[in-house]
């Protein structure tokens, strides 16, 4: 069914060019051809503005839109998935953007409410309007004061009191006709975090796979870069390998040669290589540096692109005598003493442990040693319990006071990003992980000496991360479905995953 409806649809609030839909693909190519449209005004009008036409307003380009009306009888409450699913009657709808890098993932989520409600979507073209930074990135590179204020009263700029988190946070009141969320994440809040992307890690968003590792170390970058560029040239698993400044290495087979792009003259903040797989199904690490900072910036943004899981696999303190260096330590448990989430969820809320994931880095961490998950040799080297996550580097001068709170939480190591990594996990409903690796026992006297630390990073490094890297394979082989659990879900959420 492709029916035209009328130009403003009171379900719909203020849609324009609403047309009707029963498959996923024909409201894709739909909505699509609006984003290309709008997208070309802004690009259109930008174009003679730097040819020197200041003379009059831009016309306003809008964010597409699709949506739904269900009735009480279309809810269907045994859909085995945790998304793709309505509970409750009423009208839900959501702008989106950038089609051409989420087309998989539009389609599917149009696909499942279709299939679950057996109603039609509406798509048109919403009032929200398009922000010229999130169009032409360049669109401020040479410009004067002059041109700045006239580019302010040309074209439409972001209006960031009405970009944020409100209805990943749950605090999201719709208000008079205003339909109720269809996704976690506004057309407005996506773009806003795909220029960060660029921003902070070197490279475009479209490279990023949708299996994330976040480590702290730059030992564990080299390893993945050896690793990564083996599996191109000499594997056919992955099509090609994605450093900061797009600098893209593939196996001969893709067109550009065997590498492309141009390596920045500085690393940036927080860069990214991306391990490409069909369907963006590789794996993406982020070197995320050190606190908890950094690591609540990248989730925030990388969280919009709806990856299946991401994993830390970094370093911590161990808190216990009978553990060594290089012991491993899986994290069942959390305590939030980074601090930087605490606006968006407060620290009382509980986080709970992924078991697809838990289950999968206990097995890849028996089959590094060809050992049974079962063995007491596992137990030997390899440690669960809770994790805390401080936000002050030099905690360990802080050594009696903390020494209380150890005790008290039972933790048995110490970091300072995993819990604030899997708390935005929760938030943004993105399973986690993390898996880390004892380099030092400040609290027991056993502090890294240099030489000793080169001699630890040497045998641990290029272990740690392999089953990091085994773990989001066999994750991927066994299918993502099971991945997104209802844990992470609360009782009236957006069916987008």
């Amino acid at each position: 069914m492709n029916e035209f409806l009328s130009a403003t649809d009171q379900n719909h609030g203020n849609v324009t060019l609403l047309q009707e839909f029963n498959d996923a693909a024909g409201a894709f190519e739909y909505l699509k051809s609006l984003y290309d449209e709008n997208i070309a005004k802004v690009k259109n009008r930008f174009a003679a503005f730097e040819k020197g036409d200041k003379s009059s307003p831009a016309d306003t380009a809008y964010y597409p839109y699709v949506g739904l009306t269900v009735e009480s009888s279309d809810i269907n409450l045994n859909t085995r998935r945790a998304y793709g699913n309505l509970d409750a009657a009423g009208t839900f709808g959501t702008t989106l953007t950038q089609p051409d890098l989420f087309e998989s993932y539009y389609k599917e989520q149009i696909e499942l409410i279709l299939k679950n409600h057996r109603r039609s979507v509406s798509v048109g073209l919403s009032d929200k309007p398009m922000p010229l930074p999130f169009v032409i990135e360049s669109a401020s590179a040479d410009v004067t004061a002059d041109d700045m204020r006239a580019l302010q009263n040309i074209f439409f700029m972001p209006e960031l009191a009405n970009i944020n988190d409100s209805i990943a946070n749950g605090t999201f009141v719709p208000s008079g006709a205003e339909p109720r969320p269809l996704s976690l994440f506004t057309a407005a809040r996506v773009d806003y975090s795909l220029l960060r992307l660029s921003h902070y890690t070197g490279t475009t968003p479209e490279h990023f796979q949708r299996f994330v590792l976040f480590t702290n170390y730059q030992r564990y970058v080299d390893e993945f870069i050896d690793y990564s560029k083996d599996q191109v040239l000499n594997g056919d698993e992955y099509q090609a390998f994605v450093e900061p400044g797009n600098v893209i290495t593939t196996n001969g087979k893709l067109t550009g040669g065997p590498a492309s792009g141009l390596a920045p003259s500085h690393l940036p903040q927080m860069p990214a290589y991306h391990l490409v797989h069909e369907k963006h199904m590789g794996i993406t690490l982020v070197n995320i540096g050190v606190g908890p900072s950094n690591a609540k910036t990248i989730t925030d943004h990388i969280a919009v692109l709806r990856p299946h899981c991401w994993l830390m696999v970094g370093h911590c303190g161990g808190l216990r005598r009978t553990q060594r260096l290089g012991d491993f330590v899986l994290a069942h448990a959390y305590v939030r003493e980074d601090h930087v989430l605490d606006g968006d969820i407060h620290p009382s809320v509980p986080l709970p442990a992924i078991a697809e994931i838990q289950v999968a880095l206990t097995e890849a961490v028996a089959r590094s040693a060809d050992i049974s998950t079962e063995a007491a040799a596992l137990k030997e080297h390899f440690r669960t319990g809770t994790v805390y996550t401080t936000d002050d580097r030099d905690w360990e001068l802080r050594h009696k006071e903390l020494a209380v709170r150890f005790n008290q939480t039972r933790a048995i190591a110490v970091d300072m990003e995993s819990a604030t990594i899997a708390a935005n996990g929760f938030r943004f409903r993105v399973p986690y992980g993390t898996l880390l690796c004892v380099s030092d026992k400040p609290i027991h006297g056993e502090i890294k000496l240099p030489g000793m630390a080169n001699k630890f990073y040497e045998g641990r490094t290029a272990k740690h991360l392999h089953i990091g890297i085994d773990t989001l394979r066999h994750l991927r082989k066994s299918g993502v479905e099971s991945l997104h659990s209802r844990k992470l879900r609360s009782f009236d959420e957006p069916a987008f995953r």
